[in-house]
């Protein structure tokens, strides 16, 4: 199955009236409630044996959040999602969901910090061994997945933007008996759709391109029932992270207009990224478009994207003499954002994956918003001015 489906026909799954809306409103109403009640004791009962599924409580089932589920599971080709209050708690909830002391984890090199964090420090207390490899290395892949229960995935990878064959990968995890899930933050499911490559469970910092207006943090986790439901029972309840219905529907607001936002961020971008590889003053540009093709299963490219630069461009002045490209961390937002990696390497987080990862201290990471590329061009070329010596 092709896991490239035609952003607007993406788009009708998301953007029809659904009939099903109380009082038949357009948009979904917010159920900002934290419990329901009951009619009586037997339908208490009832519920609490399993025997009827209804909310009870907003932690464990509200149907503003169910709305979003269900929405994002359609763009997923999933059979369920499940919502978090961040990206970190859909990560940790499912990694922790099939994992046990003395189990061994293949990740692949750049995964996002705070999983890599997530893994030097709590995983390692519970004596979880985590083997980092070249996602681009099928054979380092192959070559560490005998024994490992869990295969974990991000592509493209977090500031240096390698892209990986992830139908391969997922292969490769289902010969070895090895759970396989991604993070498919940076493509979104209009540009690439992990479950329909043979990947378990993908994962979404909904904070970024699935919310889209920067004013929400969210996570969500997606693949088969069974799946969903060991999360659900085993990590979801316990470690407290639930979406709450507000920020719910402001995901369901977001989603409604991802395959327009995501187009618009990839053209912008891709112009941008290969003005940038005419300079001299830049070393090199990691943007997955400007290879000569994308990996089978990746049908697009969004916003994010670093470069390097040569000596001689102050980066602390190019910084400041930015006006649209605000100074700031996350991305996916209708805003354009940079973060310079020499500052990244000064985090004192523990463990310190850009230390661990070669980041390079001259490297810059750029969210190309909607502002406009000629605007956004333009403003690059004044602080480009304003910070060579």
């Amino acid at each position: 199955m092709s896991n490239g489906a035609d952003p607007f026909d993406l788009a009708s799954l998301i953007t029809a009236h659904d009939e099903g809306n109380f009082a038949d409103a357009v948009v979904p109403p917010i159920f900002q409630t934290s419990l329901f009640t009951f009619s009586d004791y037997d339908e208490m009962i009832t519920v609490y044996r399993g025997e009827k599924v209804r909310p009870t409580y907003t932690r464990g089932l509200n149907p503003t959040v169910r709305a979003f589920e269900e929405m994002l599971a359609k763009l997923e080709a999933a059979e369920d999602a499940l919502g978090f209050a961040s990206g970190m708690a859909a990560i940790s909830s499912a990694v922790l969901s099939f994992v046990e002391p003395g189990d061994r984890i293949v990740a692949v090199k750049h995964v996002y910090p705070d999983a890599f964090r997530l893994f030097g420090t709590i995983l390692k207390r519970m004596k979880i061994e985590v083997t980092y490899v070249d996602g681009r290395d099928e054979e380092a892949v192959a070559s560490a997945l005998p024994g490992a229960k869990l295969l974990y995935l991000e592509s493209p990878t977090s500031w240096v933007m390698e892209a990986h064959d992830v139908g391969a990968l997922a292969a490769l995890a289902k010969r070895h008996g090895v759970i396989s899930m991604i993070d498919n933050s940076w493509a979104s499911p209009v540009f690439q759709r992990p479950l329909t490559l043979g990947v378990d469970l993908v994962i979404h910092s909904a904070s970024k391109y699935l919310g889209g207006h920067s004013d929400v943090v969210a996570g969500v986790v997606a693949g088969p029932k069974e799946m969903i439901a060991r999360i659900k029972a085993e990590a979801y309840p316990y470690l407290g992270g639930k979406l709450s219905p507000f920020d719910a529907w402001l995901l369901i607001r977001g989603l409604r207009t991802l395959p327009l936002r995501m187009k618009a961020h990839e053209a912008s971008a891709l112009e941008i990224a290969r003005r940038l590889q005419k300079l001299e003053v830049v070393e090199a540009v990691c943007h997955p478009g400007l290879a000569n093709r994308l990996p089978d299963g990746l049908n697009g490219t969004s916003g994010l994207f670093s470069f390097i630069f040569r000596d001689g461009v102050d980066i602390r002045a190019f910084a400041d003499h930015l006006k649209l490209f605000k100074l700031g961390v996350s991305w996916g937002g209708h805003e354009s954002l940079i973060v310079p990696g020499e500052v990244v390497l000064q985090q004192k987080a523990q463990p310190n994956s850009a230390q661990t990862f070669g980041i390079n201290a001259r490297s810059v990471r750029l969210h190309v918003g909607l502002e406009g590329t000629e605007a956004l061009w333009r403003d690059i070329e004044g602080a480009l001015a304003a910070s060579q010596s």
